[in-house]
């Protein structure tokens, strides 16, 4: 049985271990609420933005001219992994969930003969990744240094994939990332990012007659040009929102859970440091009374 000395210093560490949960949580709600306003922002119009290349892409798709960040290079052997994390733990699975849903893929992948090559964005996703497959590795991005990630770290990371798009690394290009839905729940997701992947064009209602025709000036390939490299930076900066606003909401959720099992520690610590002193004290009583007796 541990003494009456060792249960009020276990009890006084868990307590400070509380303040530090609880002060965790709640700069965690704190970002949270200015990252998801962020994420949230930034859906439409990366939404819209696929919409017009899906509008612009129908007309050129087929042209042997078109843009390789639209078609591709017509094959489909090397496949570039960008798979995003947090930069930091403590935030429960979410970086796990990713790095699971990362290695799923590249297994299932390299089990259809496919060879696969990985980037990384976020010192986690690196170190969950590298121990298994760090052959395949060709970059590790960290942002740690970054107080705010802004739509410039997303371009950079953009015009590196375009380089290695122009070098022929690689013949497609998927982004694998957590994509925010609400405070407890972060669901790991994957976008293909070249060839772009072009939803159908939108269709109107049929009590609202035919889908509108548009004539471009200039033409669509000159167009694409400029809008499929702004749109890669789009998606990934949009990628990048959407994982910060997970982590923060993770984050939360697990300081949480940590400082109500801290409280419950607590009274359990409690609950056994008063039975142990008022057992030490019965046992001092008797010993008092039984030596009264005995004179």
């Amino acid at each position: 049985m541990a003494s009456l000395k060792d249960l009020r210093g276990r009890i006084n560490s868990v307590k400070s271990t509380r303040k530090i949960t609880q002060a965790m949580k709640m700069v965690a709600a704190a970002k949270l609420r200015r990252a998801q306003a962020q994420a949230e922002a930034a859906r439409p119009y990366a939404q819209r933005m696929e919409r017009m290349l899906a509008s612009l892409g129908a007309a050129v798709a087929d042209s042997p001219d078109a843009p390789r960040m639209l078609i591709g290079t017509g094959r489909d052997q090397v496949h570039l992994l960008v798979v995003v994390t947090a930069e930091r733990g403590l935030s429960g699975p979410f970086n796990t969930n990713a790095g699971r849903f990362a290695r799923a893929r590249i297994r299932a992948l390299e089990a259809e003969g496919k060879t696969v090559k990985v980037l990384t964005v976020g010192r986690k996703g690196a170190t969950y990744l590298k121990r298994e497959f760090g052959s395949r590795f060709i970059g590790e991005i960290s942002y740690h240094n970054v107080k705010r990630i802004g739509f410039e770290q997303a371009d950079e990371l953009a015009t590196r994939i375009t380089a290695m798009l122009e070098a022929g690394e690689f013949d497609v290009c998927t982004l694998i990332y957590n994509r925010f839905q609400s405070v407890i729940s972060q669901v790991a997701s994957e976008q293909r990012l070249i060839p772009a992947a072009l939803p159908a064009n939108d269709t109107a209602a049929p009590t609202e007659g035919l889908p509108a025709l548009y004539e471009y000036e200039p033409g669509e390939e000159e167009l694409l040009a400029a809008l499929l490299p702004k749109n890669l930076a789009i998606q990934i900066y949009r990628a990048l929102l959407e994982n910060a606003a997970g982590f923060y909401g993770s984050q939360m959720t697990a300081m949480d859970n940590a400082t109500r099992n801290a409280g419950d520690m607590i009274n359990r610590l409690t609950l056994n440091y008063n039975r142990t002193r008022q057992a030490n004290i019965t046992k001092e009583l008797i010993e008092i009374i039984s030596g009264a007796e005995a004179v």
